[in-house]
């Protein structure tokens, strides 16, 4: 186990520009240690598509951020029987594909994600075959989760998911920030209660946010950059692999502060406005640096640390400085990948985004159940707008989209199912490529769910109220 942690932590720090690059693990893990909050309750939302999710998580570019780490060849010997040219060759496959990614244009074809896993189902058999590739990609799934953790994390994540599995929407009873991927969310919650919410980026269709329970356990100011020996980095200018960059010079792309959270991710600022809401990051919550400060102060009093204004200014001023905060409660980091939710009283319906096939009548079943609400109690406007929007918002209901990808045993009845009843509606509801939700009114979920958010922080600089409210026209 104690590799499986060294790769982990090693895999995945992110970037202030583009996304999230692999770093050495002594970067941010090393002092991360904390003592555990001995008032947490652990209530994570283990639903279908979580479990979806971390199963479907072999990609040609993940698979490149995992041979960052030597270690990670020399776990492919030992537990899939590969020979050294076996290794290299998947190495070089790996990193020749990551050359090719184009992330400007991330999100703008058909089933990027998808096609991404079949491309790498499809070569990565050709070299180790079919059943090593199985358990490569089982491998991948387990440490994209976080599944490999150890001590006290690894216990707590497998004994809070025993509880709590197929439950979806689960409102946390405890400190803690959930994220829910498809909804591009981040929310912090404080003993239950929601306190803040942010709008953010996610990880791009080939390098797709995981999902599973992390933890936060260090705040980093003004980190230092290892550039790693990828082909994106080669395109960067005055940037060579292996060659540290210092804190706070320009060409240092992590920004100004990282939270990392275990597994390959961390929660990192340096975005800009516009790249929220969007995929933006090599499997990294993506914030602005000024939604990052807020944010950390956050996490400092949820984490019993003392970060003040003061003490903001002066690592912000202090650019060369590399500062750590260690918090003194861990505290828990969700990621989940919801498509359904029933949010304060309303049905939301969002893009599949990795493709998760998780906008099913099934889901939605499980999702309306959890608060009280059968399916079939719904009236009939209801049951067929609903459908509508699932079958929109789930990327089958394109018209002439393929993939390579072969779907579950179910997925082709129901995309048929969806369709025959979208075109025998009268309640059909033109949806832009681009859209990435549909909220539907259902009079039996009044009051229920889980809650909106609050306080959204969009980047903008702008608050909810000055979002909302439309400028007063001077009087000529």
């Amino acid at each position: 186990m104690k590799s499986s942690r060294s790769y982990l932590f090693a895999l995945t720090v992110c970037l202030g520009v583009s996304g999230c690059v692999v770093e050495t693990a002594n970067q941010g893990n090393r002092n991360a240690s904390a003592s555990p909050s001995p008032s947490a309750t652990v209530s994570p939302s283990a639903s279908p598509a979580d479990k979806a999710s971390s199963s479907q998580s072999l990609t040609l570019p993940v698979l490149d951020a995992f041979f960052a780490e030597e270690s990670f060849a020399g776990t492919l010997k030992t537990r899939l029987q590969l020979t050294d040219e076996l290794v290299t060759k998947l190495k070089d496959l790996a990193h020749s594909e990551t050359a090719k990614l184009n992330e400007e244009n991330a999100g703008q074809g058909e089933r990027e994600s998808s096609t991404a896993r079949a491309t790498a189902t499809e070569k990565i058999g050709a070299l180790i075959g079919p059943e090593k590739t199985q358990q490569l990609a089982q491998l991948v799934g387990e440490l994209w989760s976080g599944a490999a953790e150890e001590g006290s994390d690894k216990a707590t994540n497998t004994n809070s998911r025993d509880k709590a599995a197929g439950t979806p929407n689960t409102i946390p009873k405890d400190s803690r920030i959930v994220v829910n991927t498809p909804a591009y969310r981040m929310d912090v919650f404080d003993g239950g209660r929601l306190i803040k919410s942010y709008k953010v980026g996610i990880g791009y269709p080939e390098f797709p946010l995981p999902t599973g329970l992390r933890h936060a356990r260090v705040i980093i100011f003004n980190p230092t950059w290892t550039p790693p020996d990828e082909p994106w980095v080669a395109k960067m200018k005055n940037i060579s692999a292996g060659q540290k960059v210092a804190a706070g010079s320009k060409l240092n792309p992590l920004g100004p502060i990282k939270v990392p959270i275990g597994g390959p991710s961390l929660i990192h600022g340096g975005k800009s406005p516009a790249k929220l809401g969007t995929f933006a990051s090599h499997g990294c919550v993506g914030l602005t640096t000024p939604q990052m400060q807020g944010f950390t102060k956050l996490l400092a009093q949820l984490g019993g640390a003392q970060l003040t204004d003061t003490e903001l200014a002066d690592y912000a001023r202090n650019k060369t400085e590399t500062k750590q905060i260690k918090l003194v409660h861990t505290i828990p980091v969700e990621l989940r990948y919801e498509t359904i939710v029933v949010e304060d009283g309303k049905l939301h319906i969002y893009r599949d985004v990795y493709d998760q096939e998780t906008n099913t009548e099934e889901n939605l079943r499980a999702v309306l159940e959890a608060n009280g609400v059968r399916f079939d109690d719904l009236t009939e406007g209801e049951r067929t707008q609903v459908l509508d929007a699932l079958a929109q918002m789930s990327d089958k209901s394109v018209a002439g989209t393929k993939s390579k990808e072969s779907p579950s045993p179910n997925a082709a009845v129901r995309s048929s199912s969806f369709a025959d009843r979208r075109s025998n509606s009268k309640a059909k509801t033109a949806v832009a490529k681009n859209q990435k939700e549909i909220v539907i009114e259902i009079g039996a979920l009044q009051g229920k769910g889980y809650p909106s958010p609050v306080a959204l922080d969009t980047g903008s600089g702008k608050t909810p109220a000055m979002i909302s409210t439309p400028p007063k026209r001077e009087k000529r």
